[in-house]
């Protein structure tokens, strides 16, 4: 094992070359990180906005994400249609995502194209496509989404465990908004809510490939100079509720029960022994065969055809949660033994074979995590994004082939949280 651990530090050495710099525009530092990668002769540019995600969406659920939908409608002068043509035309990837936290825009381009790129995003920049035609067609997609997700009840499960876990807080809303709330949102709101965050004191940049650092900072001064100044704010965090509620939600058409659970997970970003997390959650419930709850409720009593759980831990919030589907008679069994298989792991822990299992897939599967350019500047981004330095993530790999089963056991005990769960269930 030690050998091994040895290796894969090597390789991931040799692989994450990502470095973080900062450029100047008017006044503002702003973090780039960056790496050259002339493997393939490609490039690729990423602008982050921190605190500018559904996080920030107020009394209008659905506003980050309908205002990025915008901005990926193109320019003014050249309108959706011509935009997308121009971007066609050359084979450049173009983006804007939004996420709980950010709004990404992305390009991505061979390296002969990526110049062609990057000037397409200094129009969008200098003129958004932010006009009524555009908030119709968006709108529209928005609707039709929302029309399509009325039967997945997946889906509804899931929304649904969020508004229990995060009650009284932004995040019980869901980031695709609602059929009112989208209809509610005007042009005056988005215009207002890109120019408070697209600015240079949220921005983060992370680009690659094959262009010189050089080469790179005389694009971004010429295009980050568009932005205004703006003002940054710090992320507010949210624990999950303790409140052990159930929400359960009755459909005539459903052919089977759709379970998901969740409970807090006092963990944040920057804890020091969050690598044990990732070991104990692979165990539990996000290891797949072999894990505790796919090993009790599918393997042992065919219960359901798969059973997960994982911890999410962001910046603004951290929570336990997972799902399964069962028959419908089988409901009430699979919810009890949920319960069951949670409370005895946080009692008793993991076994050794256990931890060993998990030691050989986590450090045996690192190599496929870093194997592409924006794998590895993705990961750069989360470790200065939770305050780690780069290359980081090499350390806990040390971290993980010296865990023992005293330390793993340990954590999981003091994390008694997780056995308060509470429950959304889609059922008939």
């Amino acid at each position: 094992m030690k050998k091994l651990i040895a290796a894969l530090i090597f390789l991931q050495g040799v692989l994450m070359s990502a470095v973080l710099k900062h450029i100047e525009i008017n006044g503002v530092g702003i973090p780039v990180i960056f790496e050259k990668d002339s493997n393939l002769p490609i490039a690729g540019l990423q602008i982050v906005f921190q605190k500018s995600g559904s996080i920030e969406d107020g009394n209008l659920s659905g506003l980050a994400k309908m205002s990025a939908k915008m901005l990926a409608q193109g320019t003014k002068k050249l309108g959706n249609i011509g935009f997308a043509k121009k971007l066609e035309e050359r084979a450049i990837r173009f983006g804007v995502v939004s996420g709980t936290e950010t709004m990404v825009i992305e390009i991505g381009a061979l390296r002969s194209e990526f110049d062609k790129g990057v000037k397409l995003l200094e129009e969008l920049f200098k003129e958004p496509n932010l006009t009524p035609e555009a908030l119709k067609n968006v709108k529209t997609q928005m609707l039709g989404f929302l029309a399509r997700k009325k039967d997945d009840y997946d889906y509804i499960a899931s929304k649904n465990l969020k508004k229990i876990l995060f009650a009284n807080t932004p995040l019980e809303h869901s980031s695709d908004g609602n059929v009112e709330s989208i209809e509610k949102i005007s042009l005056d709101d988005i215009k207002a809510f890109l120019r408070k965050h697209l600015v240079l004191k949220r921005a983060i940049v992370v680009a690659g490939g094959d262009i010189s650092y050089e080469e790179l900072e005389a694009k971004l001064k010429k295009l980050l100079s568009l932005l205004r100044v703006g003002e940054s704010e710090k992320l507010p965090f949210y624990n999950a509720s303790d409140a052990q509620k159930e929400l359960v939600q009755k459909e005539q058409q459903i052919k089977q029960a759709y379970i998901y659970f969740g409970a807090p997970y006092y963990e944040r970003v920057n804890n020091k022994d969050l690598y044990i997390s990732k070991v104990a959650m692979f165990i539990l419930g996000s290891g797949g065969f072999g894990s505790r709850l796919m090993e009790e409720i599918r393997v042992k009593r065919g219960l359901a055809y798969s059973a997960y759980s994982l911890a999410r831990v962001n910046k603004s919030h951290s929570y336990f949660f997972g799902y399964l589907q069962t028959k419908l008679q089988s409901a009430d069994e699979a919810k009890k033994l949920v319960k069951e298989v949670i409370e005895e792991f946080v009692k008793e822990g993991a076994t050794k074979k256990e931890l060993e299992s998990a030691k050989k897939f986590l450090l045996g599967s690192e190599p496929l995590r870093n194997e592409t350019l924006s794998q590895r500047l993705n990961r750069a981004f989360f470790e200065f994004y939770t305050g780690k330095p780069l290359g980081s993530s090499k350390e806990e790999l040390k971290k993980i082939e010296a865990l023992s089963l005293g330390e793993l056991n340990n954590f999981i005990k003091n994390h008694q949280e997780i056995t308060k769960l509470s429950f959304s269930i889609v059922t008939k």
